[in-house]
């Protein structure tokens, strides 16, 4: 029997839980999670929240810093909603319970991150996502009408076409995967995706396991419209240490004043733009990949040892601890640094409420294309954006929700056909080694023509690999993330080869050139029904 709920919320971030707080006002809320509940790329936010919520601060500062970073293809209007509704949506996360740096006068202790005029940033030390999680988990879990089913993993939506034949029907729910390995039926009447990034796309990433796409994947193949996938953020500065896996050193730390030098010791951001080290995220991360081709090194170093040992532990505590277990100790030598895919600027599209090209289908947090970064996501925005567009998503959809009746017709029930076990599990674990490793080489920091045709041709076949895979065995959690990153490559691709210009993220060395003339504006695709 299938599983019915009024909302459906796919992805535990600070998007997904902001919307469930709201909609759960208005019935019932069932959000789906492929692992822990709190396993999100959320929990792994370090720096912290920008809002303006200091007295020599102005939303006016706030939205030019945030446009000037996206380069021109920010939409003004999801840019003036963010900043202006961010004041308010902090004040209620505080009210949750959320706890934040603050000075011993009580009001809070703001820093300053690359591209920002001002301190705006708020933060819990150098942990800000995982308190933000936390205090969102508790006021979910205070809420009768919310249920969590963790270990299930979406695998497509479930769309009614009858009325719409050739165009994307209603979205009535999903097919789940549960920890059990059965599939089940999910109805409702609104669907949310909140799954977040793909960092797993990249070899190299920031993102933790679950970042792999699953939203952008389920809605394209469902006919919606995807936008801008061109732009991927590589975060300038994740630790380089062989046992590290992924481990991200905030851009708080050059807020705070740290330097970006060679192994010889040498400033080199001064070279690349005059905020020299504060310079916008995609600067640093080209500049870096530059002096590495340049000088053939590994990794850069970032310097914080002349702010002394108390000041470091005490406003990067967890930062501080993980390098000293990697033998690093940050108050005496400099963290090894590299850049590493970390935040996906584009996404599905949808308007200022959340609601996407198909009908009962919303997407809030990264998974979305609101317009809101353009071609560079202004650091510290992320967690806003999941804040103010979850809780807009959710006033939307309350109306709907109200509106509606179930279907008169079921959708029919999972059919997994003549799908039997795998025994050829290495085809999985080969195509997903693959994928990321021709999108770093090909599709990463630096692009060119020829680079992103190897890559669109090669990524054709392994997609028809995938497919032949998918439908011949039994439906897995790795298969289901193998498909979906696949069709985000396949996306990114699509994207990066239509956009001939260099404009924020997306650098290419055929067209090194930002064309104001024919560049502004968003690189949109969907696929045919």
């Amino acid at each position: 029997m299938p599983q019915r709920f009024d909302f459906l919320v796919l992805g535990g971030g600070v998007a997904g839980l902001s919307f469930a707080l709201q909609a759960a006002r208005h019935g019932s809320v069932a959000v789906l999670t492929k692992r822990e509940r709190y396993e999100s790329n959320t929990q792994y936010a370090q720096g912290g929240i920008a809002s303006v919520l200091a007295p020599t601060d102005t939303f006016e500062a706030h939205v030019l810093d945030t446009l000037v970073a996206g380069a021109g293809l920010n939409h003004r209007d999801a840019v003036e909603v963010t900043v202006r509704e961010g004041p308010e949506r902090i004040r209620e996360l505080v009210e949750f319970g959320a706890e934040f740096n603050r000075h011993s006068s009580g009001e809070f202790d703001l820093t300053r991150e690359g591209g920002h005029s001002a301190r705006r940033i708020i933060h819990a030390g150098d942990i800000t996502g995982r308190e933000v999680q936390r205090a969102l988990l508790a006021a979910c879990d205070a809420q009768p009408h919310i249920t969590f089913l963790q270990h299930t993993a979406a695998i497509d939506l479930i769309l009614d076409r009858r009325s719409t034949p050739g165009r994307a029907g209603r979205c009535l729910g999903a097919y789940v995967l549960a920890e059990s390995g059965r599939i089940d039926t999910f109805l409702c009447k609104v669907t949310v995706l909140a799954t977040g990034g793909a960092g797993k796309v990249y070899l190299y990433t920031s993102n933790p396991d679950v970042a792999t796409g699953d939203g952008v994947a389920m809605a394209y193949r469902a006919g919606a419209q995807v936008a801008n996938m061109e732009f991927y953020q590589f975060h300038p500065t994740c630790l380089y240490h062989p046992e590290a896996k992924s481990f991200l050193i905030s851009e708080a730390l050059r807020g705070e004043g740290g330097k970006l030098r060679l192994r010889n010791g040498q400033t080199f951001m001064e070279r690349y733009h005059p905020l020299g080290a504060l310079a916008p995220r995609d600067v640093v991360a080209r500049a870096i990949d530059a002096e590495l081709k340049r000088t053939g090194d590994d990794c850069v170093h970032l310097d914080m040892t002349h702010l002394g040992r108390a000041f470091l532990t005490d406003r990067f505590p967890n930062i501080y601890a993980t390098c000293k277990a990697f033998n690093i100790d940050m108050a005496v030598q400099p963290i090894p640094v590299v850049p590493a895919a970390h935040y996906m600027c584009g996404g599905v599209v949808t308007d200022l409420s959340g609601r996407t090209s198909v009908p009962g289908l919303y997407a809030v947090g990264e998974v979305a294309h609101t317009g809101l970064h353009g071609a560079n996501r202004l650091a510290s925005n992320s967690l806003l954006e999941g804040l103010v567009f979850g809780h807009r998503a959710a006033l939307a959809t309350a109306e709907e929700v109200r509106a509606l009746t179930s279907p008169a017709q079921e959708p029919p029930e999972w059919d997994a056909g003549s799908a039997v076990d795998s025994d050829e599990s290495v085809v999985v674990t080969h195509n997903w080694d693959e994928i990321r490793r021709l999108m770093w080489n090909y599709v990463g920091i630096v692009r060119t023509d020829k680079r992103l045709m190897r890559a669109r041709r090669r990524l054709d076949l392994l997609r028809e690999e995938i497919r032949d895979y998918y439908w011949r065995f039994k439906v897995t959690q790795d298969v289901i993330e193998l498909r979906n990153i696949a069709d985000v490559a396949h996306l990114i691709v699509d994207c990066a080869s239509r956009r001939k210009e260099s404009r924020g993220l997306h650098f290419t060395l055929d067209y090194p050139n930002t064309d104001d003339h024919h560049g502004m504006r968003d690189t949109v695709v969907s696929r045919e029904l």
